[in-house]
């Protein structure tokens, strides 16, 4: 993934939830996640942690899992797509 989609990506979690498809390291298992780090999607849900700055240039982008209701981690260069909800 560019550093120029990376940075898209992390805005858009920023902004509100959004649905990552991506490819598992271990499994090569596809999972779709929706996710944020939107602090107000965080702070509604009881969450006072917040990621506020990732940066763009990094391999892993650390997001709040809305389906696992935890803390998960992906690698850029695995996802197959992105898409924001709402």
């Amino acid at each position: 993934m560019e550093t120029v989609d990376k940075k898209n990506l992390i805005e858009a979690l920023q902004k509100g939830e959004v649905v990552v498809t991506f490819k598992k390291i271990k499994t090569e298992e596809i999972r779709v996640m929706p996710c944020t780090l939107n602090p107000e999607v965080l702070k509604a849900i009881g969450i006072d942690t917040t990621v506020e700055n990732q940066a763009p240039e990094s391999a892993q982008i650390v997001c709040w899992c809305t389906d696992k209701n935890a803390w998960r981690s992906f690698i850029a260069d695995t996802v197959i797509s992105w898409e924001v909800l709402g």
